[in-house]
């Protein structure tokens, strides 16, 4: 909203207003992440610093919020429910952009630096997620489902939540570890930071990360998307080899 409101002023206005605001100079420790069949997650640190216009640093210490994302995806939750003794599918709702991964790191509890509204813009914390459903108009539903969605990604190591782990030194340098969960996907990742004060978001800036394979998995990732038919070829033939052996062991034993 703010930064539309920005773009309105006349340039020299602009540049005023630009240059009062204060700016982040973020970085991250690993900018490419490889998934190897031994990868077991990653524990990434977040850190930069805080520029403040002619150096002069405000009188009350600034707050800093951290987050990491991967790449949405589009998925379908199922409640299962039991009829004469055997669970069958029931009800269920669509997301069409639900985060693969979500990690937040405070400076303290999101609630205590911003308000709901403020955290519902910035997506600050699993509950302000936009997931965009494409189904269900009760919104007490919706909201089981959601809630059901954030759990299992939560117990999976996918969504995590570290208030008030954010390190601020003399106002000016701060540092934030972040772990990456064994199980997330390939794709574009990104760390957003996010200047405070006074409950306002005052600065923001964005790293890149890449998480991709590497090795044998890259090699089986390329192929099935390359020579799909080939790799299905080769993989039912090396199942029946595989089978075809096991029996001639078996039968020897």
């Amino acid at each position: 909203m703010r930064r539309r409101a920005l773009l309105a002023l006349p340039p020299a206005l602009l540049l005023l207003t630009a240059a009062d605001e204060p700016m982040l100079v973020p970085d991250v420790s690993q900018r490419d992440v490889e998934i190897q069949y031994s990868f077991t997650g990653a524990d990434l640190l977040l850190f930069g610093a805080i520029v403040y216009p002619d150096g002069r640093r405000p009188s009350k210490p600034p707050d800093i919020m951290v987050v990491l994302k991967g790449p949405d995806q589009s998925i379908t939750m199922r409640e299962k429910r039991k009829v004469a003794g055997i669970w069958v599918n029931a009800d269920s709702a669509r997301f069409r952009s639900a985060p693969s991964f979500y990690a937040i790191a405070s400076s303290r509890p999101v609630d205590k630096v911003v308000d709901e509204r403020t955290a519902a813009i910035y997506e600050m914390g699993v509950d302000k997620l936009q997931l965009s459903p494409s189904s269900l108009n009760d919104s007490a539903e919706l909201d089981r489902f959601q809630k059901g969605l954030i759990d299992l990604r939560e117990r999976a190591g996918l969504y995590v939540e570290r208030p008030g782990t954010v390190e601020i030194t003399d106002g000016v340098l701060y540092r934030a570890r972040l772990p990456l969960s064994a199980r997330v996907i390939v794709g574009d990742y990104t760390a957003e930071t996010f200047l405070v004060q006074d409950g306002r978001v005052v600065a923001a800036a964005v790293r890149d990360i890449t998480v991709r394979k590497s090795g044998f998995e890259r090699f089986m990732a390329v192929a099935a998307e390359q020579w799909p038919f080939a790799y299905g070829l080769v993989a039912m033939m090396l199942a029946v080899g595989m089978g075809w052996a096991a029996g001639a062991i078996a039968k020897r034993v």
